[in-house]
């Protein structure tokens, strides 16, 4: 299968991590932004595989992971006490809120759906027009046109009972934050391709000349990512800080110019909390004000009081690249799937997940 299972070749691998051992004169430390590098790295053992000197952090990059506390509360209450049908796609659910997750609400009687498109749940508001239909608009930027999309045909369908509770957040700011984190000891990042095959790849730039640091934009298959590595490292021992784009079979420079206009079109810019993390910056988009009929934070004006997260749970540590999984006292024990503490251990991407499911760690 082309541009799959060439990318899957363990012997390629090999090549690259001999690579690796052979011009990693130093230590380094690296961060893969996205969740779903995270979990191939994990499940295919590539963690244990790299030199010692080549550490791998987990980065912010699960957009479930870091949906604020207070907007899953939000969520749960239009299911129950407004009597929506609450959509969303299947991650979302099994989040805690700070007193039950939409799973739970779903459980107890509330109509909450899982959906594999926005567009479903257009569909589902033409078809129930006596329904208030909301669809828990999650992501980063490669969710953002589909559910930009679903805003444009329910507008066109003179639609009046749909709307989005959005909580869609943005890379490049995000990597920003990280490295403002007087904590961090990252210096070299590994952008995620899927991002960039949307939005292109001009916002890194910037950023890697503001903090000097390479960043390679890479693909999620174990000969990509030990090929990001390899680029990362070798940048890394030249002296050099430049964005470079491993995954240019499916990645151009410009992204996609029409998933980009789709965008801007429904969206602006706004300042988003990040659960774990807190407020970043021109980190998040929201509806702009023509499109505001279609915006659930303003058809349910809605007051949802802010919980602090479980004092026991490091998940911010963890999507900041502080900590490991395992570092978190409650890891396996307290903190499992099946009753999590945080985020990052019930989502597919969340790196607590990955490392519980996949790693021989979690099973010392």
């Amino acid at each position: 299968m082309k541009y799959l299972s060439e990318y899957r070749n363990p012997e390629v691998v090999v090549q690259y991590l001999d690579k690796i051992a052979k011009i990693a004169t130093q230590k380094w430390t690296i961060m893969e932004v996205c969740g779903g590098q995270t979990h191939s790295l994990v499940k295919n053992g590539l963690l244990n595989l790299l030199p010692e000197n080549v550490q791998m952090v987990h980065g912010p990059g699960c957009p479930v992971c870091v949906t604020p506390l207070h907007l899953i509360d939000k969520a749960v209450y239009l299911a129950e006490e407004k009597g929506v049908i609450l959509c969303s796609f299947g991650d979302m659910l099994r989040v805690p809120g700070s007193k039950k997750s939409l799973l739970e609400a779903k459980a107890s009687g509330a109509d909450v759906r899982i959906l594999y498109s926005p567009l479903e749940a257009v569909k589902l508001a033409k078809e129930n027009p006596q329904k208030e239909i909301v669809f828990f608009a999650v992501g980063f930027e490669t969710t953002a046109p589909a559910n930009a999309l679903s805003v444009i045909h329910a507008q066109r369908e003179g639609l009046k009972n749909y709307s989005i509770l959005t909580s869609h957040v943005l890379v490049p700011p995000a990597i920003e934050a990280v490295m403002n984190d007087d904590a961090t000891a990252i210096q070299g990042f590994l952008a995620a391709g899927h991002v960039c095959t949307i939005m292109g790849i001009d916002d890194y730039y910037p950023i890697s000349k503001k903090y000097h640091i390479p960043m390679i934009v890479t693909g999620f298959e174990p000969v990509d990512l030990v090929q990001g590595i390899y680029m990362t490292i070798r940048q890394l021992e030249e002296g050099k800080a430049e964005v470079e784009n491993q995954y240019g079979r499916v990645v151009k420079p410009e992204g996609n110019p029409e998933a980009r206009k789709v965008i801007e079109t429904v969206f602006k810019i706004c300042d988003r909390e990040w659960r774990g993390i807190g407020v970043i910056p021109n980190s998040g988009y929201e509806l702009r004000p023509e499109f505001a009929d279609f915006d659930a934070n303003i058809k349910f004006d809605v007051k949802i009081d802010k919980v602090e997260e479980s004092k026991e749970c490091i998940a911010g540590l963890v999507l900041k690249g502080i900590k490991k999984p395992y570092e978190c006292s409650q890891f396996g024990k307290k903190c499992t799937p099946t009753s999590p503490l945080g985020a990052p251990m019930v989502s597919s991407e969340g790196a607590c997940a990955a490392y519980y499911h996949f790693s021989q760690i979690a099973n010392n």
